[in-house]
This record gives C-alpha cells, sequence and structure tokens, in this order.
C-alpha cells in the first residue's frame, strides 16, 4: 500500500464552484483517468455495463441539476481540470450508486462514535476493494462555502470529513432493493453537508430536502450530539446516541428500511461486527483516541473490523481496510492513518485542521 508520507493531498481552492473544481481536476490530471478507467472495469466486473453506467449517469445528472446545480458545475470544472469527459466524472461520484445495480457481495466500513466527558470523538475504518488504493486521497477545501477536509478518492468531491464551523461526517454504504442512481449521489450529499451545514441539526434538514435514490449512512457528530442518518429511497431515519455513543457497520438498524435491505451483501458479516463493537463498549467506554481506535481491531477467527485482502482472490472480492479515521468536530481536526488500526499506535497520522 502506499505510505503516509508519498499519500497524495490536495488544496482545493475556488471563489465558485467551476473553479473549484477545475483546482481538483488540475491536480489530478496525470491519474484521474487511470482512476475512472479502474473503476470502469470494477464496474463492468460487478455487472454494471457501459450501457447502464451511461444511464445511470444521465439519471443522476437530472437529479442533481434539479436540485443543486452548481453540484454539476463542480464536476464540469473537475472534468475541464483533468481532460476527462464530464460523464466520467459523474460516474465517479455516482460510483456508489452505479455500484448498486450490481449483485455482488461486499466487505465494507465500521464506524463508531463516543463521548469522552463533554467531548466526542468518531472513528472509522475505511473498507475497499484493494486495488483502488492508488487513487484515494486527502483534501482540504476552501472559498466556496464552509472550508472542509478529510478523505475522499480521485475525482470525488467528498467522502470522509470535518467542517470549520465544527460538524464531522463518517460514511458507511447500506444496501436496499430500491437503490439506483435516480436521486443525489452519496458522495456529493457529503460535500454539499460539509459545505453548508454547522451542525448536525442542519445536517439531518438538508438530506430530508434531498431526492434520494440510493442509500447510505452519515454518522454525524457536533459538540452537540451524535447521529446515524439512515438514507434510503424509502426515507430518511435517524439512529439516536445511545449512553454517550452511535455504532455503525453496514445494516440498516431501523425496522422500516431492514424489511427491504439487500441482506444478501453486507450479512452476516454487518451485524456480527456491530455486535463485536457493542460487546467491547459494555466492557468499559474508551478514555482516549487511542482506545476508541481500538475498538475496531479485529483478529483471526473475529468479525472482520478490520480487513486483509486476500490475494488469492481477483478483483471485486480483495477486501483491504485502506484507512483508519479519528474525527475531533471540538477543535475542527481530522486524522488519517493510512492503513489498518492495528499498525495505526506506532505509525504516522495525517492531521488535517480546519
Amino acid at each position: 500500500m502506499t505510505t503516509q508520507t508519498d499519500r497524495l493531498h490536495l488544496d482545493v481552492t475556488g471563489a465558485t464552484a467551476h473553479e473549484l473544481g477545475v483546482s481538483r481536476g488540475s491536480a489530478l490530471r496525470g491519474s484521474l483517468p487511470t482512476a475512472y478507467a479502474k473503476y470502469a472495469e470494477l464496474f463492468r466486473i460487478l455487472g454494471v455495463s457501459e450501457e447502464m453506467e451511461r444511464d445511470g449517469v444521465s439519471r443522476v445528472v437530472a437529479a442533481v441539476d434539479s436540485w443543486r446545480p452548481e453540484l454539476l458545475e463542480q464536476l464540469r470544472g473537475v472534468a475541464d481540470g483533468a481532460g476527462v469527459p464530464f460523464e466520467h466524472v459523474v460516474a465517479l461520484n455516482a460510483r456508489t450508486e452505479l455500484i448498486a445495480l450490481g449483485t455482488r457481495g461486499a466487505s465494507e466500513c465500521s464506524t463508531v462514535t463516543a463521548r469522552l466527558g463533554d467531548h466526542r470523538l468518531g472513528v472509522q475504518t475505511w473498507d475497499w476493494h484493494v486495488e483502488l488504493d492508488a487513487y484515494w486521497h486527502t483534501h482540504t477545501v476552501t472559498g466556496h462555502g464552509l472550508r472542509y477536509a478529510g478523505l475522499t478518492e480521485q475525482g470525488i468531491l467528498s467522502k470522509i470529513g470535518v467542517n470549520e464551523a465544527g460538524l464531522a461526517l463518517h460514511f458507511n454504504i447500506l444496501g436496499h432493493a430500491s437503490d439506483g442512481p435516480d436521486g443525489i449521489p452519496m458522495h456529493l450529499l457529503s460535500s454539499t453537508v460539509l459545505s453548508e451545514c454547522a451542525s448536525v441539526d442542519e445536517a439531518v434538514a438538508l438530506v430530508r430536502s434531498a431526492p434520494i435514490g440510493s442509500s447510505s449512512a452519515f454518522t454525524m457528530l457536533d459538540a452537540a450530539r451524535a447521529v446515524s442518518l439512515e438514507i434510503s429511497p424509502v426515507g430518511i431515519f435517524e439512529i439516536p446516541e445511545v449512553e454517550g455513543s452511535v455504532q455503525r457497520t453496514n445494516h440498516f438498524q431501523h425496522a422500516e428500511p431492514l424489511m427491504a435491505q439487500k441482506s444478501e451483501i453486507y450479512e452476516p458479516d454487518s451485524t456480527e461486527r456491530l455486535d463485536l463493537v457493542r460487546e467491547r463498549l459494555a466492557a468499559g467506554v474508551p478514555e482516549s483516541s487511542t482506545e476508541l481506535v481500538r475498538l475496531l481491531r479485529s483478529e483471526p477467527g473475529q468479525p472482520p473490523l478490520t480487513c486483509i485482502p486476500d490475494m488469492s482472490k481477483e478483483y471485486g472480492d480483495r477486501w483491504g481496510t485502506l484507512a483508519t479515521i479519528v474525527t475531533d468536530p471540538d477543535v475542527r481536526t481530522i486524522r488519517i492513518f493510512d492503513g489498518m488500526p492495528q499498525a495505526s499506535e506506532a505509525g504516522e497520522w495525517r492531521v488535517l485542521t480546519v
């Protein structure tokens, strides 16, 4: 895997949405075409044909244009800066929605928030296809809306982050039978939350205002509260903080969307991971960020809170924990470790403050 010192960082700046996009795209001009090609390969492996991709991109553009057309201007800026087709940039930002058209199983991310006294922290492992490890980076985004920083992928406007108002956002994919590319892509929704919202309450209201066609969970925290927001085509459902903590893996916890969940994709893995985290929390509340990260360590034979890729398998089935992330909204900081929690205590973290 890429080392922390080699991992790309972008300072994305611009007074307008288009300028922000050009800033991002120009910095990725040499690598964005390869990143798209690797995702297009994944789409085909997962059963998403070129025709399905083109149709999905068209549907996403129509949904975004009716809600936040400036997001399309930003994506056009990325395409202009990188010298790639606009449709490729849309496909990258809608990769969650396009992948939902496929039918393959997955391992995915785990997230926990905890209140240490009056101080809230969030921690997450980001598990993804190991072949895409070269195509993620950190970034700070300044100049059009609230400043934010975090982790994202090539050409994608946002993923996990914290903004200057003290709002942090963690991101887990969910799967519902109605998922498709007929709403705002989750990665664009993340960017909008971080650039427009100063609190969890504002973020929940914004998400409720968006046309939704796919499913994910945004676990968000600020100085006042934490919540895991289950987003789906059948509604938005809040999973509240209980005894100072919210825990999230990749299945719906609310009964209504759970009824039509794509359980074949993330289960029984997701429930087993959540049970392990809750068992550990019951044994004692973490007293530091180090102890919080330890909640997401797993050993051989345990549910995979951290993933080691099986390189005997093929692309599409080789899952690895690419990054470990800690957010501290009180001090507007996100800490990112390039790899698994097991190595993080002796390793170098990248610290971004907004």
